[in-house]
């Protein structure tokens, strides 16, 4: 590996929650973007800020490194890949150093007295890909997986890692704008769908007319779908 664990930490924005701590979520940005940007735009999409009662949420942002499809400029990215495509090998090297790094921000939460089936993680395009990587190749016991307009190579290490595994997997909750031309809505399609072969619960929501992009429907949704993996201790007595 080119690096190791703990030789990275990672910049961090954090929205505390409003009232006691009990769980978790980990919401990684796209490829070029920060944890401030990520936070900065739900903002503006949803017309206020995304925070819990109980939820802690961390916006990581992705240490600089080159980016091939930048022609190796230097972007903020979680990995690199060869293109912006499902048809080509993953660049496993640069995935499993990050899965590495991530990791530590997992181990903290569970430090710090959060059960790791109380914490989330999932990202907005690359950082979508990336939390799948995370979840369901080294934590599949953290409490759910989110990806919007994001996808997996169609050799995905995930696939096989969900193949090998007999335990019981996170559900993942994907969300697709149909007007995608970066990310086309038929790879988050067929990701969802190789998931939900190998036996992942799976929910995926198509958005008409939504680009590349965060939309207040899609956020609504999944604030919802938060709230259902990561209850309060009202929600909890009540079950």
């Amino acid at each position: 590996m080119a690096a190791t664990s703990g030789s990275v930490r990672l910049q961090r924005c954090i929205v505390s929650p409003a009232g006691r701590h009990s769980a978790s979520l980990i919401f990684l940005h796209g490829s070029g973007d920060s944890g401030q940007g990520l936070r900065t735009w739900i903002k503006q999409v949803l017309n206020q800020e995304l925070t819990f009662q109980h939820i802690k949420i961390i916006y990581p942002t992705a240490p600089p490194r080159p980016y091939t499809p930048m022609k190796g400029g230097i972007s903020s990215v979680w990995f690199d890949r060869l293109k912006i495509s499902n048809d080509c090998p993953e660049h496993l090297e640069s995935i499993n150093v990050m899965c590495q790094v991530l990791t530590d921000l997992i181990d903290d939460e569970v430090k710090s007295g959060i059960k790791k089936n109380r914490i989330l993680v999932g990202g907005f395009s690359m950082g979508g890909c990336m939390a799948m990587h995370l979840a369901y190749r080294n934590h599949q016991d953290v409490a759910g997986v989110f990806a919007l307009s994001s996808f997996l190579n169609k050799t995905s290490a995930v696939y096989q890692a969900v193949r090998e595994s007999d335990g019981v997997l996170p559900e993942l909750f994907q969300c697709h704008g149909a007007a995608d031309e970066l990310v086309l809505h038929s790879w988050g399609e067929e990701t969802n769908s190789m998931l939900k072969s190998l036996g992942v619960s799976t929910k995926f929501h198509s958005f008409p007319g939504i680009y590349h992009e965060l939309s207040k429907p899609e956020l609504e949704k999944l604030k919802s779908w938060i709230l259902t993996k990561l209850p309060g201790e009202m929600e909890r007595q009540s079950e």
